[in-house]
């Protein structure tokens, strides 16, 4: 006599499920835990719901990253009540929310991520030519239009709309204790699908890939995108390894030349990232990394410590030494130094 079906719940989930819904229980518990009650609930009941999990298995790996759903589900319907709320919104406009995912990328532009790039780039020879890889809409390629507050030392454009404060932990190097004014003698940067910040369609985007609770980082990006609109940086279109030394061969010869990148290798195969090293070796420039450890091994295996245990943060490094650990969205330095 045949088995009797088993409800969904209660079925054997896919291998692909289950590291999808790893990935879910991951962001629910390092990631939106702290920052993100909605979303914290929203990633954890994903994880447990078969069906969900189903859905995203229909989708290309790199369209299934927690953010991703989440965001485009806010874009298309607003924002949930709840778990409930949020599954109801999913399935009544599945069609809608998926070609929003097939559409879109996670590019988060947050400012405040300068908080970790500032103090190595006031460490660098002056004045600097900055190109950043993955830079969606180009506010991080703004460092020397932003103040920044570290403790009790305030730097920067002191007189800028926008101060991003960070909270300082651990003993940093002393070049970089306390940082002084940059200067930028030329900028530029590169993404897949670049995000125009005079664009009403790609700013509603930006503000949708801000958490919902957290007001602060969206009063943040719309100064910033005050700031950008002033004078845009140039962000080309195109896959870095195409695109990186061609671009670079731009910067002015009196510069010093900066490339850097947060929380974009992760998307870049084994060998894109092999070719990109190789790359970076060749230009002979300095590099700023922020990624988060297992992206990057190299780096990692050079750490003088452990990373904080809780919660997810960047391995922030300068030409592939690890100098700190960086906040996901800024605002928190915790330098490797013992």
């Amino acid at each position: 006599m045949p088995d009797e079906p088993q409800p969904a719940e209660l079925q054997p989930m896919p291998d692909d499920q289950h590291a999808t819904a790893e990935r879910y229980r991951r962001f629910s518990a390092l990631e939106a835990r702290g920052a993100s009650p909605l979303y914290e609930r929203l990633t954890a009941g994903v994880a447990a719901d078969p069906e969900v999990l189903a859905l995203l298995g229909e989708l290309p790996p790199d369209k299934r990253q927690p953010n991703l759903l989440l965001a485009a589900a806010r874009y298309v319907t607003g924002t949930p009540s709840g778990y409930d709320d949020f599954r109801d919104a999913l399935f009544d406009h599945r069609d809608a929310i998926v070609a929003t995912m097939l559409a879109r990328r996670t590019q988060t532009n947050e400012p405040a991520r300068c908080t970790a790039l500032y103090p190595l780039l006031a460490a660098l020879p002056q004045p600097l030519a900055l190109l950043e890889v993955g830079a969606s809409a180009g506010l991080c390629l703004l460092p020397d239009r932003y103040a920044y507050s570290y403790g009790d030392h305030v730097t920067g454009a002191t007189d800028s709309p926008l101060r991003l404060r960070c909270q300082v932990e651990g003993s940093p190097p002393p070049r970089f204790a306390r940082p002084g004014p940059i200067t930028v003698a030329w900028r530029a940067g590169i993404d897949l699908n670049p995000l125009d910040v005079t664009d009403p369609d790609d700013v509603r985007w930006l503000r949708t890939l801000v958490w919902p609770e957290q007001q602060d980082r969206l009063r943040r990006l719309e100064t910033a995108i005050e700031l950008a609109r002033q004078d845009p940086p140039p962000v080309v279109r195109g896959d870095l390894n195409d695109r990186l030394g061609e671009l670079a061969s731009q910067a002015p010869p009196h510069a010093t030349l900066v490339v850097y990148h947060t929380a974009v290798l992760y998307y870049v195969s084994g060998e894109g990232k092999a070719a990109f090293e190789e790359q970076i070796g060749r230009l002979g420039c300095h590099r700023i990394s922020q990624e988060t450890e297992s992206v990057l091994p190299h780096v990692a295996a050079r750490l003088p410590r452990r990373p904080p245990a809780d919660t997810l943060m960047y391995v922030l490094a300068l030409d592939g030494r690890p100098k700190a650990f960086s906040a996901m969205h800024g605002g928190r330095l915790v330098w490797c130094s013992p």
